[in-house]
């Protein structure tokens, strides 16, 4: 049985947060070992996990360090203080970036024996290095900037998670050595680039024709490297005159944050990797050198073309939400719940296009965090606006890492006649809704949609979420309110939707305790739940009392959990369980024995339950509680890729062939 690292060594009743994020990405990397996965698809795995472990020094492990630059001794619920918490994060970093590597490279080399081969330009034959040559001449040397350091050129920046060639050469004239850095353009141009159907990668090509960008002198060497750095950046919102003028001065300061990792090759010398330390400010400990390939996130593009080495294509399930009178007398007609990707994206879609053409629609409202590029979406608003309608887009511009979009965005929506609006001050709005307001007769007619994922039509094919079509009143008036309440000063008053920062905590705590009570009077109380992460002591807490008055607790948590479940007298009748797939289980799911089956936006976190907008809804009708529950039920049945939390923070896999994900895919054919 395959068995990751305990989370913590201490005896607190919290697992340690930044271990318990790396102890997911084991499990991540696991699924790239895993040889019933086709081979391309575990390649990506260990892209994925190449990719967590950048945002995870970006944001977690920059932040352990903003609170050592601060002085901070105070110990985190786990008992671990911020040094102690760095000292364990990069000893188990540096391991886990090495396994990574050895697990890619023997992916590469399986690929290669399967015909997908990427190539070094040292075994090319003089023809394809011909071919090279011209490919590099006129499509890679015209991009390349190659940077000098010395008295007259200071030490060149080198941006966040940039590929570098660090490029010793030689000067016949004053007989002495120089160092130059060469930015490998990634993004730019392909990292894996295909010259006469063989793959080479662009770092390599570059070092292979560094004479040419260095003419007078000799290269002696050159040596791969890449930087990580701070991506946090702070403000103070409240004092902001201009948001969206804000948010961009923050992301310029953002790409000249502090170095917190540095990745080398193992035959860099000595004196170079100190240079490099020094000039990024940096301790030995932040440095971790490796065989390459570095940055292995990039292989998350690469496409070969051999479909037999890849999942085969799913095509979901696509309810008819139209039928013969349109959506909106579909709707009337019942509640629509879909899961995603085996239900698809397209109805959601199709409900919004059809708001922004109907000429009964008077208002179309929605919350916007993570949109992706898809212009179907962006059409809507800008369709409901030039339409005449009330047409109104709420944008989280804070949505870490798709700011750039997001303000994209709300600059085409405001040209369209869209009033966009950027949320609460201090607050980020994470919630995910769109209200519809129909003219009917005499009367008007609230139609909603509320989600566990973002409007975002790429992403709702790789992630698992629910989506909620409704007309029901008391979700209608609740959703006015929230809207009226985000984009003016109207005083909320929510009857049916948990909302935080404003009820959802006090709910959440009064249906945990309501099934503590329960199993005090010898009635069965349970709850059921699923979610991404774990990590509010409050939460915990409360979980932690309904465990010992006898409830019955099973938990999904994909990611993070600092519940430390199963120790007697405090977690015993705590199971939390991990499930990874080909999709990203996203969807969050709270049932309670008593008090019904609810869904939403947000995990069991501080930041969502105190510092976002974030919306629970109720399953209404006793056929969507009964399909929640049976996707709860199947998931917690799964083998194939669950793994279980054991009360020292070690996870186990479960063993067995049984797929939840295979399961709801096999479903969704016969419905197709």
């Amino acid at each position: 049985m395959i068995r990751t690292n305990p989370t913590t060594s201490n005896a607190s009743t919290f697992l340690n947060r930044e271990l318990s994020w790396l102890a997911f990405n084991e499990r991540v990397l696991a699924e790239a070992n895993d040889e019933r996965n086709p081979l391309l698809e575990r390649l990506k795995f260990c892209a994925i996990a190449a990719s967590n472990l950048d945002e995870f020094f970006m944001v977690r492990v920059a932040g352990v360090h903003r609170q050592l630059d601060a002085g901070v001794t105070v110990r985190s619920p786990d008992g671990l203080t911020p040094a102690e918490t760095l000292a364990n994060v990069r000893r188990k970093a540096g391991d886990m970036l090495r396994r990574i590597e050895r697990v890619a490279n023997a992916l590469l080399r399986k690929l290669r024996d399967q015909g997908a081969r990427i190539t070094r330009v040292r075994d090319l034959g003089m023809r394809a290095r011909a071919k090279l040559r011209e490919h590099y001449l006129k499509q890679i040397q015209p991009v390349l900037t190659p940077l000098a350091v010395d008295p007259s050129h200071p030490f060149p920046y080198i941006s966040n998670l940039s590929l570098n060639l660090a490029v010793i050469v030689h000067d016949e004239e004053e007989d002495g050595q120089e160092f130059a850095r060469v930015k490998v353009p990634v993004g730019v141009l392909p990292r894996v680039v295909e010259i006469d159907g063989q793959y080479l990668l662009l770092e390599d090509i570059i070092a292979a024709h560094l004479g040419d960008l260095f003419r007078g002198r000799t290269v002696l060497s050159s040596y791969v490297f890449r930087v990580t750095r701070n991506t946090d950046y702070e403000f103070e919102e409240e004092e902001a005159e201009d948001l969206l003028q804000t948010i961009e001065e923050g992301l310029r300061r953002r790409r000249f944050g502090a170095s917190v990792r540095l990745e080398i090759t193992r035959d860099m010398p000595k004196e170079l990797r100190d240079l490099l330390t020094e000039r990024l400010d940096l301790d030995d400990e932040d440095v971790f050198q490796l065989g390459g390939p570095l940055g292995l996130a990039d292989f998350m593009a690469w496409n070969p073309g051999r479909p037999d080495l890849t999942f085969k294509p799913f095509v979901p399930h696509v309810p008819d939400i139209e039928g013969e009178d349109g959506v909106f007398d579909t709707l009337k007609k019942g509640d629509v719940l879909l899961h995603h990707p085996y239900d698809s994206f397209d109805p959601v879609l199709r409900f919004l296009e059809s708001a922004a053409i109907d000429p009964e629609v008077l208002a179309i409202k929605q919350t916007l965090y993570r949109t992706g590029n898809d212009e179907r979406l962006l059409n809507v608003l800008r369709t409901a606006a030039e339409n005449g309608k009330q047409a109104v887009a709420l944008i989280e511009l804070k949505a870490r890492f798709d700011e750039h979009r997001n303000i994209a965005w709300a600059r085409a929506l405001e040209r369209s006649g869209a009033h966009v609006v950027y949320g609460i001050a201090g607050l980020k709005t994470h919630a995910k809704v769109t209200l519809v307001v129909r003219r009917e007769g005499g009367e008007l007619r609230r139609f909603v949609h509320v989600g566990t994922g973002n409007y975002n039509p790429r992403t709702a094919k790789l992630y698992t979420d629910l989506s909620l079509l409704t007309t029901d009143p008391d979700i209608g008036d609740d959703v006015s309110d929230l809207f009226n309440h985000l984009t003016g000063y109207a005083e909320a008053q929510y009857e049916t939707l948990l909302v935080a920062p404003d009820t959802a905590r006090a709910r959440l705590y009064e249906l945990i305790d309501g099934e503590a009570q329960r199993a005090r009077r010898g009635e069965d109380g349970w709850i059921f739940a699923k979610m991404n992460q774990l990590t509010d002591p409050g939460m915990i807490e409360a979980l932690y009392r309904a465990s010992q008055a006898g409830v019955r607790v099973r938990l999904l948590v994909r990611g993070v959990c600092c519940l430390r479940p199963g120790v007697p007298d405090l977690s015993e009748n705590i199971t939390v369980r991990s499930l990874l797939g080909r999709f990203l289980e996203h969807a969050r799911v709270f049932a309670f024995g008593g008090s019904g089956v609810y869904f939403g936006s947000p995990d069991l976190m501080s930041r969502n339950l105190n510092r976002r907008v974030e919306v629970i809804a109720p399953a209404c009708t006793a056929s969507h509680r009964e399909r929640l529950l049976s996707i709860l039920d199947t998931e917690w049945h799964d083998q194939r890729g669950a793994w279980e939390l054991r009360p020292d923070g070690a996870y186990e896999k479960l063993e067995g062939e049984f797929s939840a994900q295979e399961a709801f895919m096999q479903a969704a054919h016969p419905r197709s």
